[in-house]
């Protein structure tokens, strides 16, 4: 592995992000080569934290824009502050250059994509999440402006970044990103980890939970994703569930505990009905080499 890899690796390890080689590389050419990177993955497995981990390794800010059916231009870019432009309207009646005075920067209110733009100490970190929730003319904005990272205001001109913004974009593959978008990224997917990663996972996230119970824990939730549920579980939610465990001072997993904190993993009630009594019993009991990774004792 090459050192600089290596050592962005151990940076992420420090905001108890668990990048195996393919992510600490997507990441890393990501910022060397200055092109936006591109997460896809089953809801859960951690590409939002890939954007705040970043933040944190680049002591830079986290700039949001989280993506929404009817997301338009003027919501993610920039707004005219109408409030104060009347109120300034009213000061200044009698002046004839009043278009002048009220399209200034003072009344503008900036949107992440802009304010991503105009960050003026350093590059800040852009988050666009859930990307494919946005609609399609929405995608071929951002296209413009991920080439250039500048915007045309007509009132002000041209604004153009003084620092290029490391931009991370997510996708639940809700809908198909179009490919004008992906040629202007670099695409890493993300699997559910395995067994020995999602331990890890959980000993660094929450630390009071016992190496036993952590395994245990994966050991279910591996199983769990293996039942063709409607909403099975990320990595999210195997963590709020040892969080939950720990919090009712529990140490170990059995038929009773999983079925009283279910709620923890399972969010839809089909999968709930699925599960309820024999269900939950039979992947406690169950064990052995197709339990998702050796027992921890």
């Amino acid at each position: 592995m090459r050192p600089e890899i290596a050592l962005l690796q151990v940076d992420m390890r420090r905001f108890d992000y668990v990048a195996e080689p393919s992510i600490a590389t997507a990441v890393h050419l990501a910022r060397a080569m200055e092109k936006p990177l591109l997460v896809e993955g089953d809801a859960g497995v951690g590409k939002t934290e890939i954007a705040k981990v970043m933040a944190g390794v680049l002591a830079t800010e986290l700039i949001r824009l989280q993506c929404y059916e009817g997301l338009d231009v003027n919501t993610a870019l920039y707004e005219w502050d109408y409030r104060k432009q009347l109120l300034r309207l009213r000061m200044a009646e009698a002046r004839d250059d009043l278009e002048d005075v009220i399209f200034g920067r003072r009344y503008l209110l900036e949107r992440p994509l802009l304010r991503a733009i105009t960050a003026a100490d350093r590059a800040p970190v852009l988050l666009i999440d859930e990307i494919d929730r946005a609609d399609e003319g929405f995608e071929a904005f951002l296209l413009e402006v991920l080439s250039d990272f500048q915007v045309t205001i007509p009132e002000l001109g041209t604004i153009r970044a003084t620092h290029r913004p490391f931009v991370v974009l997510t996708s639940n593959r809700t809908r198909e990103i179009g490919d004008a978008l992906r040629r202007r990224c670099l695409y890493l997917y993300i699997e559910h980890p395995s067994f020995e990663k999602e331990v890890e996972i959980v000993r660094a996230k929450v630390p009071e939970v016992s190496e036993r119970l952590a395994a245990e824990i994966t050991r279910f939730v591996q199983k769990l994703r293996g039942q063709h549920l409607m909403k099975p579980p990320g990595v999210a939610e195997t963590l709020d569930w040892a969080r939950a465990l720990v919090t009712l001072h529990l140490d170990r997993l059995d038929a009773e505990t999983v079925s009283e904190t279910l709620g923890c993993l399972v969010k839809d009630r089909h999968d709930m009905a699925l599960l309820a009594g024999p269900g939950v019993e039979a992947l406690v009991g169950g064990g052995g080499a197709d339990a998702g990774g050796p027992r921890t004792t």
